[in-house]
């Protein structure tokens, strides 16, 4: 056991000294009782307290932690918290590009302004939650954010994470567990009918500007929106596609990367989950596709603009998809890119599909997920369930009689 012990400081000359200086000035003297120990490490620590039994209290304290392993050095606690969470970002080195840059934005924005300087060791709950409650609030209420429910969740996940990467060595307990947070409502989900995704692609290649001549993008919107409702890729598996990855002869398409961008820099990186998939091509568009792609190498992007350069999500968002969706009468559905996954599940699930197929084909981390979203859409099967207990209720019934 390790060795912990109380030394009386009284029995030295400078001690006496120091309290006789401080009682001359008028101040309070200096602590009496030393809590005296070896770290882990093997060196030699005091701490002072002026009161003998909370010397003892600590000496206990001490002893305990040292033989159960979970001791933390007094300092360790001491550090502020925006210096640990640049550690901690930089040690996530498993993190995508995309993602690191959205914790730094989140440190950045939300989480250092209020928590940056605080030391680990001044960080409780009580105050996680007040935070927390800080940036729903509307901007000048009272210090508040602004944000909606789901960027609230982030700034707060960000924070309990870099707190539970202090644990057990600079603190005991993660103070951010058990804070309520604020529900996240549920998105408004897009079902497209066949008719309206065709209309839909049918005005994207129909667009102009005002100098009458086509879009950037009208030459490959058509396949590109057609391609989204029904595969469910999502926006930067699309962009990203290379010609190497679509075989039209067996009509599978491998989704190997995807467009991201940082600071209005475009990247290309894994998907979404980090794993690569295969999805499936419906046959009639695959002439969609051999007109877009003609006779490219296999290392060139299916999708380009007119000055033969990639697509990015906001241009083709705000000049291409939403003049398309106005131009086909859906402006009041509230539309976006993202929600056309909605339409290909939606689709897939109609046409028979199970929950195995369409997990694959959007590319979610497991079947749970896939359910929480669209659950709702596969067939309700409970009268089936029920009229076949009650079938086999009566027979034994019949069979007891």
């Amino acid at each position: 056991m390790a060795r912990v012990w109380i030394y009386d400081r009284n029995n030295t000359k400078e001690y006496k000294q120091a309290v006789a200086k401080a009682k001359e000035k008028r101040r309070n003297p200096p602590a009496r009782w030393l809590v005296r120990y070896y770290d882990k490490q093997g060196h030699l620590k005091s701490e002072a307290h002026s009161v003998k039994t909370r010397a003892e209290s600590r000496q206990t304290e001490l002893a305990a932690s040292l033989a159960a392993g979970t001791y933390i050095a007094p300092e360790a606690a001491k550090i502020v918290f925006s210096e640990i969470a640049d550690r901690w970002l930089d040690a996530r080195q498993d993190l995508r590009r995309s993602t690191w840059w959205k914790y730094r934005g989140l440190l950045d924005n939300h989480v250092n302004p209020k928590w940056g300087d605080y030391p680990l060791s001044s960080i409780e709950m009580e105050e996680i939650a007040t935070w927390v409650a800080s940036l729903l609030r509307a901007p000048g209420d009272d210090g508040g954010s602004g944000l909606g429910p789901s960027q609230a969740r982030h700034a707060y996940r960000v924070l309990t994470m870099v707190l539970e990467w202090c644990v057990p060595k600079r603190i005991a307990a993660n103070p951010a567990r058990g804070v309520k947070l604020p529900v996240s409502p549920d998105a408004e989900h897009v079902y497209l009918t066949y008719q309206q995704v065709e209309a839909l692609a049918t005005a994207s290649a129909g667009l102009t500007t005002k100098y009458e001549v086509p879009t950037a993008c009208a030459r490959v919107s058509r396949a590109f929106i057609l391609l989204l409702a029904y595969t469910g890729l999502r926006w930067g598996e699309a962009a990203s596609l290379r010609v190497g990855r679509v075989d039209l002869k067996s009509r599978r398409i491998r989704i190997a990367t995807t467009f991201y961008e940082v600071k209005g820099i475009q990247h290309e990186g894994l998907p979404k989950t980090g794993k690569r998939r295969t999805v499936p091509i419906p046959a009639s568009l695959v002439p969609e596709l051999e007109r877009v792609i003609g006779d490219r190498g296999p290392g060139e992007l299916v999708f380009l603009t007119n000055r033969q350069m990639s697509l990015r999500a906001n241009n083709w968002r705000v000049r291409e998809f939403n003049a398309a969706v106005e131009a086909a009468g859906l402006g009041e559905l509230g539309l976006t890119p993202h929600k056309l996954r909605h339409t290909a599940a939606s689709l897939a699930i109609a046409a028979g599909a199970d929950v195995k197929v369409v997990q694959h084909m959007l590319g979610h981390a497991d079947a749970a997920m896939t359910l929480n979203v669209y659950g709702h859409l596969f067939p309700d099967k409970l009268d089936d369930v029920a009229d076949a207990l009650d079938a086999h209720r009566l027979a034994a019934l019949a069979a007891a009689a």
